[in-house]
């Protein structure tokens, strides 16, 4: 049986001889498919990786939108993250003046102010965390560590508040008594020796310093620090010009090394009037205000008593 053939003529030009091309009809047939194979596969990968790259694009655009939100919600968590530190740092503050208060008002030895345990304090532990790992679990995290900082804040506050309502209660059963503690500076300047065990400025032996050596310029005013009556008005030894106030509930206030006295003995006086000028007089090295507390004639730290920045 003879095997049909098929024939292609190609001509390469008008000068060119024709070149004939013979293939049977099995080679056609295969040759057939397999252009058809060829181009499926073609038409297959084309459309495959047209899809990936779609996929790859909208990918591009939820990474970029994912990125943007955190960038923002970061921004968010930074802000409130200081926020809640400066809240933490004013709750402090109202700590250590809640203290002061209770101190110069003795009502922590009051049968009440023994009764409750109030203070708290110490860092709440925020920090700033990185979030370089996956968003949704790093800003769940964070959120989850806010929210218990503010819980610790709310129950915080609501302690400040009851302690805070029942000084006030006490204090206005109380005027007479604030009136008459020492809670201000009785002038401004630096001090230059603390209360306590120093080394003299004279000897160099180690002695007991039983006030605030706050050293200003000469002339400068000295004020009373309470409500009080004038009980010394002149010079003593090593204090030179002194005023001594009572301040009665066993308080005693006295201002040494004054150029100048300007209350005598008898006078009453308020809490911020000017009882003398700042000067150098008596056992002195420079123009400073000696100034001491005294409660049932002991000694204190006269830094428990001010309630002044």
């Amino acid at each position: 049986m003879q095997k049909e053939i098929y024939t292609i003529v190609v001509f390469p030009g008008s000068a060119g001889s024709p070149i004939r091309i013979q293939f049977s009809k099995m080679v056609g047939k295969i040759a057939l498919i397999s252009l058809v194979a060829v181009s499926l596969c073609l038409g297959g990968a084309g459309i495959f990786f047209i899809n990936q790259y779609a996929n790859y694009k909208d990918d591009q655009v939820v990474l970029a939108s994912l990125k943007r939100q955190e960038k923002i919600q970061k921004t968010q968590i930074d802000k409130f993250s200081k926020q809640v530190r400066s809240f933490e740092t004013e709750m402090a503050r109202l700590e250590s003046f809640e203290k002061k208060l209770r101190i110069i008002t003795a009502f922590e030895n009051s049968p009440k102010g023994k009764q409750e345990h109030l203070g708290v304090g110490g860092p709440y532990g925020l920090s700033s965390h990185s979030f370089a790992t996956s968003l949704e679990k790093e800003t769940q995290s964070m959120l989850d560590r806010l929210s218990g900082d503010l819980n610790i804040l709310t129950n915080h506050i609501k302690m400040r508040q009851f302690s805070f309502q029942e000084l006030d209660e006490y204090l206005k059963n109380q005027k007479s008594l604030l009136a008459s503690t020492p809670s201000i500076w009785p002038t401004r300047g630096w001090v230059t020796s603390g209360f306590g065990y120093r080394k003299s400025p004279f000897t160099g032996l180690p002695e007991k310093h039983e006030g605030l050596d706050i050293a200003t310029r000469m002339g400068s005013e000295v004020r009373s620090t309470a409500d009080g009556k004038v009980i010394l008005a002149g010079r003593e030894n090593g204090y030179g010009n002194m005023v001594e106030i009572d301040h009665g509930y066993g308080v005693l206030t006295r201002y040494g090394h004054n150029s100048k006295n300007l209350v005598k003995v008898g006078d009453k006086v308020k809490r911020g009037q000017t009882i003398a000028l700042v000067g150098n007089t008596g056992r002195s090295t420079g123009p400073h205000v000696h100034y001491e507390v005294l409660v049932n004639g002991i000694p204190v730290s006269p830094r428990n008593y001010i309630l002044e920045d």
